[in-house]
């Protein structure tokens, strides 16, 4: 939007400070605009999906699941990992709200793109709208494992997920993000979702 130059960062040097299955730990020497270069520390991390489900009624699905680094259960939307090397992420999502929600999509459109936390992480997560939802068979649901099994699965209004959110009772970040688009592209009816294979943000 701002037709000024940008400085072009680049990176001098890098550093592999730690590695795991989810995300890593580097070190960036980066060239700063007044000359000379600056040590930034991040996390690179897979990247996630979530999904805000609404049903008919109007309701959407909230799971209520334990979160060690914050020490206690948050509200947030049915969501996973972006760690199925050469996975759709619409499939992803649907494959979540399956597993964490026990339900399937007859449509998924993007909703919402967020750099969750952009000052350390390069995490990105795609959060996609589900309708026409449908029950999975009793003989095919996911059995939940860890945390997991600890999970609660629960219908709100989607008005009601809007004032949970702004009252505090959500923090979630993609939940959060993900309720108010939701609410917004209800308001539009919908007219200005992405395709599910739209590009994510780069």
């Amino acid at each position: 939007m701002s037709g000024a130059v940008e400085h072009r960062y680049e990176v001098a040097a890098r550093r592999d400070v730690w590695s795991g299955r989810i995300f890593s730990v580097v070190s960036d020497d980066v060239t700063m605009p007044g000359g000379g270069t600056a040590t930034r520390d991040y996390v690179r991390h897979v990247g996630a999906v979530a999904v805000v489900a609404l049903d008919d009624a109007g309701q959407v699905v909230l799971i209520r699941q334990y979160r060690h680094p914050v020490g206690r259960h948050l509200w947030e939307l049915p969501a996973g990992l972006m760690d199925v090397g050469g996975e759709d992420l619409a499939v992803a999502a649907t494959r979540e709200l399956a597993e964490e929600a026990d339900l399937t999509a007859g449509r998924v459109d993007v909703l919402v793109d967020l750099h969750s936390s952009p000052g350390f992480s390069d995490e990105v997560v795609r959060v996609f709208l589900a309708r026409d939802l449908a029950e999975v068979p009793a003989e095919r649901r996911h059995d939940r494992r860890d945390e997991e099994a600890d999970l609660q699965v629960v219908r709100v209004d989607l008005d009601e997920a809007v004032r949970m959110v702004l009252a505090g009772e959500i923090t979630n970040a993609p939940c959060v993000a993900g309720l108010l688009a939701a609410a917004r592209a209800r308001e539009t009816g919908f007219a200005e979702l992405r395709r599910p294979e739209a590009p994510l943000p780069r």
